[in-house]
């Protein structure tokens, strides 16, 4: 008999008995109700509404997050919400629908190609813009910058262990094949022969998509990611699969093994964009593609003091890219400038007919903007005096106090992220594979949330993104604030710089800035940060390598 059957077989039964009735289905709530929290033991005798066997730990854990939900969800129920306010969610009645023309055009600034330094780690740490250059005028061919970068790769990921697959084979073919076009003249671009990364989410045929996770370590997905499809096309190499946090979450992924900073190796990169940030701190890659849904991109560039860019969500296109919430999971570029960036947003945003969400915008680089004219928002004592002095003597932005939305809940809307990663992992929770201990309690619980809160959850969010765009009405784009939750629940874009360095635990470590834009409002944002990095040079800065051998 099914689980199906059983439940539906009890309810009419409690009919028959004439208890099935809206008293004593309240009644059945009285005991959780009344207590101070919930404990192992109502989880045990409620375990049949989600329909899962759990251990006596698996209790207590899922216990504790639940206790912890109920109080959110009980502020959740005390906001007033008029009648017409819907939840944020969009239905598209044609996901499948060939994709628009993307308008714009996307070069490096600078139109000379750089000399080709002497020694190979200066080659190695050099920007996206530079190799370009280089490439394109073939003072270096891209088979040799592929070799080099591979050669590092195996060198420095033992200390790092950023790499998951290396994707040798291919990498060399496509760098040959990019050496004859260009030698032929026909040049696709910045991204043509330039070596990359990939974030092990997105996928490649003929390789592993581990997700950093030990029940998908040997999983091969014969499916091209639109993202790796488009650089493929602008000529891109991709020498590496890299590693992720288990199913995009920190910096730990199978094996017990923990990602590392190159700027101190005994410290862990952050994630889940792990790997990406690391390599490419480390000069191991040209650029790399991290994802996030809240704060994997963000959260290892700072540590990393790597460039990145999270793009304003629907920008890019996550067809063949793990999936942990449909509502909030964004792709975007690792570098190690703000224009590398740009270069490679250029290359991998648009609408491809596989993501429904993926829309067409505009983007051109350089931005021809004067920034003169630009407004940028900050926080009175959450920025500091330094970053304001080069914004607003060095570039010459017009500075504006702001202060963040703040009239409805940010933290209780973190249940639409666990219903949402529970819904995409049911059949890991109940199939008897071992679920990362990162996600295990969420997972678990995540059943547990009714789709009542999960939409009353997604209609104040509504709110929140009205909250936010009377905002963003003041203002171009805004300095700092602590919005990582706030800003990848209303799907604006960021960008996250290095911008000074400390001493911590005897090493030299970077820490960062982040501007935040208007939705689909990356080419402003992008120029400020580029004008940010060209007036203060942090982004020049290189850890030790020697420190990792």
């Amino acid at each position: 008999m099914s689980e199906h059957t059983t439940r539906r077989g009890l309810f009419r039964a409690l009919a028959a008995a004439g208890i099935g009735t809206e008293v004593f289905q309240r009644a059945l709530a009285v005991e959780a109700e009344k207590a101070d929290s919930i404990t192992p033991e109502i989880v045990e005798r409620s375990k049949w509404v989600a329909g899962l066997e759990l251990s006596a730990e698996d209790r207590k854990a899922v216990a504790d997050t639940l206790t912890s939900w109920r109080r959110g969800s009980r502020k959740l129920h005390a906001v007033k919400i008029d009648n017409g306010v819907p939840p944020a969610l969009a239905f598209d009645p044609a996901p499948r629908s060939l994709p628009g023309a993307r308008t714009g055009t996307v070069a490096p600034m600078a139109k000379e190609a750089p000399n080709k330094p002497e020694e190979e780690e200066d080659l190695a740490f050099l920007s996206l813009t530079s190799l370009a250059g280089l490439v394109r005028t073939r003072k270096v061919s891209s088979t040799d910058l592929t070799r080099l970068y591979l050669k590092r790769l195996k060198e420095y990921d033992p200390a790092l262990s950023c790499v998951v697959t290396l994707t040798e084979k291919t990498a060399l073919e496509q760098a040959g094949q990019a050496d004859k076009e260009i030698a032929a003249g026909r040049y696709r671009g910045p991204l043509h022969g330039i070596p990359w990364g990939a974030k092990d989410l997105i996928a490649y045929p003929g390789y592993p998509t581990t997700w950093g996770a030990e029940a998908y370590k040997d999983q091969k997905l014969e499916v091209k990611a639109t993202v790796a499809k488009r650089l493929e096309e602008a000529g891109a190499v991709l020498v590496a699969k890299l590693s992720l946090g288990a199913l995009a979450n920190g910096d730990r992924w199978f094996g017990g093994r923990q990602t590392k900073s190159p700027w101190a190796a005994k410290s862990g990169s952050s994630g889940s964009s792990a790997g990406s940030a690391s390599a490419t701190a480390a000069g191991l890659v040209g650029f790399t593609l991290g994802s996030e849904t809240l704060g994997s991109i963000v959260s290892p560039c700072r540590v990393c003091g790597t460039s990145g860019l999270r793009p304003t969500f629907g920008r890019v296109s996550r067809h063949g890219c793990m999936t942990l919430s449909w509502s909030m999971d964004k792709v975007g570029p690792i570098a190690r400038s703000i224009e590398d960036c740009a270069l490679v947003f250029g290359t991998i945003h648009g609408r491809d007919g596989l993501d429904p969400s993926a829309v067409d915008r505009p983007f051109t680089w350089p931005h021809v903007r004067d920034l003169k004219t630009v407004k940028v928002g900050y926080l009175k004592g959450q920025t500091r005096e330094q970053d304001l002095k080069v914004l607003r003597d060095t570039i010459g932005v017009k500075l504006v106090p702001i202060e963040l939305p703040s009239k409805y809940l940010h933290n209780e809307l973190t249940l639409i992220l666990y219903a949402e990663a529970a819904a995409v992992f049911d059949e890991l929770t109940r199939g008897g594979q071992p679920i990362p201990a990162t996600w295990k309690s969420a997972f678990q619980a995540g059943q547990f949330i009714t789709a009542s809160d999960y939409l009353r959850a997604n209609r104040i969010r509504t709110l929140l993104m009205g909250e936010m765009a009377t905002l963003m009405e003041k203002v171009d784009l805004y300095v700092g604030g602590q919005d990582l939750l706030l800003a990848n629940l209303t799907g604006h874009p960021t960008i996250v710089l290095p911008s000074g360095f400390t001493k911590r635990g005897g090493n030299e470590v970077p820490f960062s800035i982040t501007f935040t834009g208007q939705l689909y409002g990356e080419a402003e944002l992008l120029a400020v940060g580029h004008a940010f990095q060209q007036a203060t040079g942090f982004h020049l800065r290189r850890p030790s390598m020697e420190k990792l051998k």
